[in-house]
């Protein structure tokens, strides 16, 4: 009887933790499903402020609950928060921007979801990483999926050429990001961490709406859900559930699953917001996945 019942908490832990990635990677997804949902009722930059200004308080009591751990001194804390005006200032901002000028949210997420791959190709001269012939091919089938789709959109009409450059600042703010934070911060606590990076894109975000946007705010319904979403869920849960993760040593299943992240986004905008995609821009998409998947699941040894 001892052994039976004690066998069942594990088998319930260990099909949780199998799980957690895929679940992380639909959270993940939803965040350009926010994005569109609540920008008709708000400014991009606005927006966020008021996103970002709400997950810092959240972020805090999180952080203090749980005891987290805080920079020991100034220096790094700088060095976390340049990594988050990155991250999350010219990146989120750059894809709000961008879905506000009407890009699709799919193909929004297909850009920025490139990432991997040029975070691959600049790890040699940057970190010193060595790139493998895998991962050029993997860069080179991602980019032309990407320019297939954006080609075929813009042939049709839908979107901007601005728009869609502001998906690309957003690609470069997290692809800069990424490889500043790991060659200057690379034990970042996610909690204290991100609530540092948080709190200081909200500072810098602030003279952008002020200047720029009426920061005119329709709290209708929908923005309220969709600033909810993006603040509990998106920004909250998907940190504690890559928390939980790393703690376990599955974070790398994240990684091998984020190419699954702009046809996941697709697949909802289509049924939500109705975008279509015409069967050239599905042939991109599937390309750039297989560039992406190139280049994140590593061979079996």
């Amino acid at each position: 009887m001892l052994s039976s019942t004690t066998a069942r908490p594990t088998s319930l832990q260990t099909w949780a933790i199998a799980t957690m990635p895929g679940l992380f990677v639909l959270l993940w997804s939803t965040g350009f499903i926010g994005a569109k949902l609540g920008l008709p009722y708000a400014e991009p930059m606005t927006f966020l402020v008021l996103r970002f200004a709400a997950v810092t308080v959240l972020l805090c009591i999180f952080a203090a609950f749980t005891a987290a751990p805080w920079p020991q001194d100034w220096r790094m804390a700088g060095h976390i928060a340049v990594a988050g005006l990155l991250l999350h200032g010219v990146y989120l901002g750059g894809v709000f921007a961008s879905i506000f000028h009407g890009v699709p949210a799919g193909i929004s997420a297909l850009i920025v979801g490139i990432q991997p791959l040029l975070v691959a190709a600049a790890a040699g001269p940057v970190l010193g990483e060595r790139v493998t012939a895998r991962q050029w091919l993997g860069l080179a089938l991602g980019l032309g999926g990407v320019v297939l789709v954006v080609w075929t959109k813009l042939d049709t009409g839908i979107g901007t050429a601005w728009g869609y450059a502001l998906s690309g600042i957003a690609l470069v703010g997290i692809t800069v990001g990424t490889l500043y934070q790991k060659k200057f911060c690379p034990q970042i606590d996610l909690r204290s961490g991100t609530a540092i990076q948080f709190a200081a894109t909200t500072v810098a975000l602030v003279p952008f709406a002020l200047l720029f946007e009426t920061r005119q705010v329709q709290w209708t319904g929908e923005f309220i859900f969709a600033l909810g979403w993006l603040c509990l869920v998106l920004s909250l849960g998907a940190i504690t559930l890559l928390f939980i993760l790393i703690r376990r040593g599955a974070a790398a299943k994240v990684s091998s699953l984020f190419f699954l992240v702009p046809p996941c986004t697709a697949l909802v905008a289509y049924f939500l917001f109705g975008e279509q995609l015409s069967a050239l821009a599905l042939a991109g998409m599937a390309a750039t996945m297989m560039g992406v998947a190139l280049v994140n699941i590593a061979p079996k040894r």
